[in-house]
């Protein structure tokens, strides 16, 4: 017995809805472009339930991610699907941030608020005394 092409699609609407990692990153406005986010995701910046994955991965709704953008990081649950990149008040909609990541990005900036500016005690240009000391230690 042959089946049927619309026991198939009735099937397949019956799954979760799904959307590739790339496409959510994006639409969650965590990365600016798509591909800075196949590129953080080829170089294992984000995890999906605690595993490497590919930028073609399908997330569903609940799904975990860890996600680290540079000094930022953020672990996250998916609540909402959207392929479309939206305002940033729309986007927050799309995921909720666990308590232990807000927490730990609270503190990373508190402390990156105390640290002192690195070039803070350059002023202009070097001069010629300055050079020559430089040319001297190189």
């Amino acid at each position: 017995m042959a089946r049927s092409s619309t026991g198939a699609k009735a099937s397949a609407n019956l799954q979760e809805p799904e959307l590739r990692l790339d496409k959510w990153l994006w639409a969650g406005r965590f990365f600016k472009t798509r591909s800075l986010a196949s590129e953080a995701i080829n170089g294992g910046k984000v995890q999906v339930n605690g595993a490497r994955v590919k930028a073609a991965r399908e997330i569903r709704i609940d799904d975990r991610l860890e996600i680290s953008n540079g000094e930022v990081c953020w672990q996250v649950s998916v609540k909402a699907l959207s392929d479309k990149r939206g305002p940033a008040p729309e986007a927050r909609l799309l995921y909720e941030e666990s308590a232990e990541s807000i927490a730990a990005r609270e503190a990373r900036q508190e402390m990156r608020k105390y640290q002192a500016d690195p070039a803070a005690d350059l002023h202009g240009r070097p001069t010629k005394r300055d050079r020559r000391q430089l040319g001297r230690l190189g």
